[in-house]
């Protein structure tokens, strides 16, 4: 709590006065469309939407330093969701195209604080399609979000403000990098990353900064990622994953790939990462009784909000934020 600033501290606590800030009402305008469109637009690719789980035996282990939350449900340990990705790989099985607006917990480091872009409490859509691969729900990602931001460009300019001359929607196809080249760009810029290793956030956001357009990273290696992901068959080691990272500095805005459906492959993977798989009880009998394969992946809403709206801080992209270190309501 000491190394948090004071102002954020005491902004957050006195959330029920600072909410009536008009530019506040703005956003959260904003953040209404955005999820109206992505709604609509899923709706008309076909997509169905279920309720997201909030807790259940185990949750998504791949949060990048976050603490998981656990509680005691009738005398079981159950997990608060950090992500639903676990359970949509089992509701594909019943609907091929899903999406859901999905509760998270993550108990984020304090100094997570400094990036501006993380909260332990946020929304993602997450959306899974039975039989798809990287690229396919690549090329989705990229128009939904091109939708996303001429529906809001289109009804929502008012509240924008001064954003709305500078939000454009981007063209596409994306830039890709795959995690090898992005890791050479950084070192041409001065930041070494070791192979293997997750793209630290400082170094996106340097890497974020470098570009006007949104863009993806690819192919991470298997190190870097949970064991859900797909290893490539022509490279050993290398998922078949991707990462799309908003310009001008506002970092990730999507993660996502291939997953693992095969059991015996999964099991391996989990025992290279570390995980335990008795752990994971449902999750691999669901696996043993067969799955198909599928590509999915997750935005998170306060960052798009964020990002279309041109705030400094995620707090401001959400009614009532939960910030690493600060109870707040």
């Amino acid at each position: 709590m000491k190394n948090l600033p004071l102002d954020l501290s005491e902004s957050l606590r006195k959330r029920y006065l600072t909410v009536r800030n008009n530019g506040l009402a703005n956003v959260f305008k904003v953040q209404d469309e955005i999820i109206s469109s992505i709604r609509a637009f899923l709706k008309n690719e076909g997509f169905t939407e279920i309720l997201a789980p909030i807790i259940g035996p185990v949750t998504d282990p791949g949060i990048r330093g976050a603490k998981q939350v656990t509680i005691d449900y009738y005398g079981v340990p159950f997990k608060v969701m950090s992500s639903m990705i676990l359970y949509k790989q089992m509701i594909i099985t019943a609907l091929p195209k899903v999406f859901a607006l999905s509760p998270n917990i993550r108990l984020e480091p304090l100094e997570t604080v400094k990036t501006r872009r993380h909260l332990t409490e946020f929304r993602q859509i997450d959306l899974e399609v039975a039989y798809a691969t990287c690229d396919e729900v690549i090329d989705l990602g990229e128009r939904m979000l091109c939708q996303v931001i001429a529906d809001v460009k289109a009804k929502c300019c008012k509240e924008l403000g001064e954003r709305c001359k500078t939000l454009t929607v981007p063209k596409r196809p994306f830039k890709r990098y795959t995690y090898k080249e992005a890791l050479e760009i950084l070192e041409n810029m001065g930041m070494k990353v070791n192979y293997g290793e997750e793209i630290p956030w400082e170094a996106e956001e340097a890497l974020s900064k470098a570009h006007m357009e949104p863009f993806w990273i690819t192919n991470y290696p298997a190190t870097a990622r949970s064991f859900y992901y797909m290893e490539s068959e022509e490279s050993p080691g290398v998922l078949k994953d991707f990462d799309l990272v908003y310009p001008e500095g506002f970092g990730e805005a999507i993660s996502g790939g291939e997953r693992e459906y095969r059991y015996e492959r999964l099991v391996e993977r989990m025992r290279r990462g570390g995980e335990d798989p008795s752990q994971y009880g449902w999750y691999l009998d669901m696996l043993k009784a067969g799955i198909p394969p599928s590509a999915g992946f997750g935005i998170g809403v306060e960052r798009l909000t964020r990002f279309i709206c041109g705030l400094e801080n995620i707090w401001d992209a959400v009614p009532f934020p939960k910030v690493a270190g600060i109870p707040s309501p």
